[in-house]
């Protein structure tokens, strides 16, 4: 059989990777845990309004250098209305910190007019943390549901032990770095969910079909086969949609630069766990022709 790469051949070196990756990953989380944003730790939200455009650089600098550099600054429907969210304060209550706030923006811009302060309570957060969670947990079995529905067991074990393989890895990235996590990026997590999916469903089909059509070599050279005939859709489909999240972590702004970057993370993870992960795993639990013969309905004899 004619193939242009051996992809398999380096699974060992995948998965040693893939392990390592994992490991830290698990780690990370374990020990440091991810930065929650807002969203899910509770805080101030301080609404402002100005006569001119706002310089939302300015307005940052000037926060950073007043003791609010954990501040997140964007502006709120119009170019002259601004959201600041403060992460909680001890011993701060909202009106406090909303008239702070107030003060070291009216310092270099008089016609700042203060229009409302809203207070996150930290319960909020807890449980939009947990239901976040159980929501990543309820995709991931509607995922194993649907594939063993649409091919079989072994193929639903590959794709669901990719998709964890890819949900631990961008949520150990952001870790690691200790990058904001907030709802912006948990989207993004459950967006990488059905685009590794979609990727690796793409090869199980192309598997699936060559076990049935091709009637020399063994489980690993039919998945290179198909490997191979699908990577001229997977490298164009990863690298336009790179290109698109590049462009969105450069030039999209705060407010949806975590959600590009943990997207931009999943596309490459996703993209290598569909060839090398669920693919291993395939392999790991001995997938053979057998697996896809139809079984020949049984007839009572006809006296």
């Amino acid at each position: 059989m004619n193939k242009h790469f051996d992809f398999m051949g380096k699974r060992t070196i995948a998965a040693i990777f893939s392990v390592l990756l994992l490991v830290v990953s698990i780690g990370s989380l374990v020990t440091q845990g991810l930065n929650f944003g807002l969203d899910f730790t509770g805080g101030t939200q301080v609404e402002v309004g100005y006569d001119t455009p706002a310089d939302l650089t300015k307005i940052r600098a000037l926060l950073k250098e007043s003791n609010f550099a954990d501040a997140t600054v964007q502006l709120f429907g119009k170019p002259t209305e601004v959201l600041v969210r403060i992460p909680p304060r001890e011993g701060k209550d909202k009106a406090e910190v909303g008239e702070q706030v107030k003060a070291v923006l009216k310092s270099v811009d008089d016609s700042l007019t203060l229009k409302r302060v809203e207070f996150v309570g930290p319960q909020v957060g807890e449980e939009l943390r947990d239901q976040s969670g159980s929501a990543m947990i309820f995709a991931l079995g509607l995922m194993l549901v649907y594939v063993t529905l649409r091919f079989q067991l072994k193929f639903a074990l590959g794709a669901v032990a990719a998709l964890f393989h890819d949900v631990l890895i961008v949520m150990g990235f952001f870790s690691v770095l200790q990058i904001t996590f907030d709802l912006t990026v948990l989207a993004a997590v459950l967006a990488v969910i059905g685009y590794s999916l979609n990727d690796t469903i793409v090869v199980a089909d192309r598997i699936r079909e060559n076990f049935r059509k091709l009637r020399e070599g063994d489980g690993v050279e039919i998945i290179n086969v198909s490997l191979n005939q699908t990577l001229g859709r997977t490298i164009i489909t990863s690298l336009t949609t790179m290109l698109v999240l590049t462009s969105l972590a450069v030039l999209g702004g705060e407010l949806i630069h975590g959600f590009a970057i943990a997207l931009l993370v999943g596309v490459v993870v996703g993209t290598y766990s569909s060839i090398y992960v669920a693919s291993n795993v395939l392999l790991a639990m001995n997938i053979n022709r057998e697996d896809f013969l139809e079984k020949e309905e049984e007839f009572p004899d006809v006296p």
